[in-house]
């Protein structure tokens, strides 16, 4: 019973307030509409807030109040989550106030509406992209502004969830066996390009290694010893970019096992030799 009659008391103020925007928005008083259209803004009722600003705006189109009201009909969009609409608006914003003293702040919340934008990792992230590359125009753009530390941390940030997006697909590859590992030996490695400077770069090298030995052993026998000493070139090539590394152990295993594989195909080519 009791939440049927919060479900009516609910019912009842949503009719309401559906009922007052109503007598708001047929009302031909802008100053009135624009006082409620603030009311709204300050009860961070931002859905009511902005349609009430949509229909008052054009009237004030040019006038002092302009700005203020553009300011607050942009942030009712960021507020409500609508942030691909957010962004085109404060976009404009920068671009219709050009001397306002808000640029810099709606020129961060562009990006940062980009940057609410990026989805989860599995899935396209142009987003997550475009607010990189916006990130680093702001801080191009205003160097020493208190916001630079807030826009590197969203570039680090979603720098790290390209990376994991790019680990995935490479690690897709590799678990999809063969004949994909030679692409998953290039994915890895392509990761180590991309982000040069990650933690992971010695965990990327490793798998880049593992896969081309796969590839290697999964070959026909006229192809492994090539494939094989690939292997050895890219342990080579650990040994003296993380020669540090913890995993140099796992590496060194890897190594033996081609070195062991090549010795193994050539006795088998001296066995096949003598007895033509």
């Amino acid at each position: 019973m009791k939440i049927v009659l919060n479900l009516l008391l609910a019912s009842l103020l949503l009719a309401s307030c559906t009922s007052k925007l109503g007598k708001v928005l047929k009302s031909k008083d802008n100053e009135y509409k624009l006082k409620m259209a603030e009311q709204y803004y300050a009860a961070k009722k931002y859905t009511q807030a902005q349609q009430v600003f949509e229909e008052v705006m054009p009237f004030y189109k040019g006038s002092d109040k302009y700005e203020d009201m553009f300011y607050k009909y942009t942030y009712c969009a960021y507020y409500q989550k609508d942030y691909i609409n957010a962004e085109s608006l404060f976009k404009t914003f920068t671009e219709n106030f050009p001397n306002s003293t808000r640029v810099e702040e709606f020129e961060y919340m562009r990006c940062y509406s980009y940057y609410k934008q990026s989805p989860k990792v599995d899935l396209d992230q142009t987003a997550t992209s475009k607010a990189i590359s916006l990130m680093q125009s702001f801080i191009s753009t205003h160097p020493e502004s208190s916001r630079v530390k807030d826009a590197t941390g969203i570039i680090d940030e979603c720098r790290a969830k390209l990376e994991l997006k790019e680990f995935k697909g490479a690690q897709l590859y590799y678990d999809l066996g063969y004949p994909y590992f030679k692409s998953a030996a290039v994915a890895f490695a392509s990761l180590i390009e991309n982000y040069p400077d990650s933690e992971k770069s010695d965990e990327y090298k490793l798998a880049v290694i593992k896969a081309y030995y796969k590839y290697a052993e999964f070959s026909i026998i006229d192809k492994q010893r090539d494939r094989f000493e690939k292997v050895l070139t890219e342990c080579t090539d650990f040994s003296e970019r993380f020669a540090e590394s913890k995993l140099a152990t796992e590496v060194n295993e890897y190594k033996i096992l081609s070195e062991n594989s090549i010795k193994n195909l050539q006795n088998e080519q001296i066995k096949e030799a003598s007895k033509r």
